[in-house]
């Protein structure tokens, strides 16, 4: 079972940017499907991106398309997001989760959750 934990997150000021990270411990992570999720109170949980296995395929949100990139270091059981161009409705707490399950990139269904972390974007 894989423990996964975030970071970086923080304040950062409209059209600025941030890098989160999700380090995963107790698996094999290089076997793990990666995706990121963000909530805001109140509201559904929304989809950000995910990242297959070895790092080769990617898959956006629209709302995301162009401003976030998500990639792997596998050596470093780290995923990241790196978030530019940050809008003040981008604040939320963002999560990232993983499954072992082999769904499609696209598919919202993970087995593991993190406990996410804090972004505040300022206009």
């Amino acid at each position: 079972q894989v423990q996964l934990v975030e970071s970086g997150g923080g304040l950062a000021q409209a059209g600025g940017s941030l890098t989160l990270s999700c380090a995963a411990s107790g698996g094999t992570f290089s076997s793990y499907g990666v995706g990121w999720f963000r909530q805001v109170p109140g509201k559904e949980r929304e989809f950000l991106a995910s990242i297959s296995r070895s790092g080769g395929s990617t898959n956006y949100a629209d709302s995301v398309k162009g401003r976030f990139t998500i990639s792997r270091d596998n050596a470093k059981n780290t995923v990241y997001l790196q978030m530019n161009s940050l809008r003040p409705e981008d604040t939320a707490v963002y999560y990232c989760a993983a499954r072992a399950s082999l769904y499609s990139l696209s598919d919202p269904r993970y087995e593991y959750w993190g406990q996410g972390t804090q972004v505040t974007v300022s206009s």
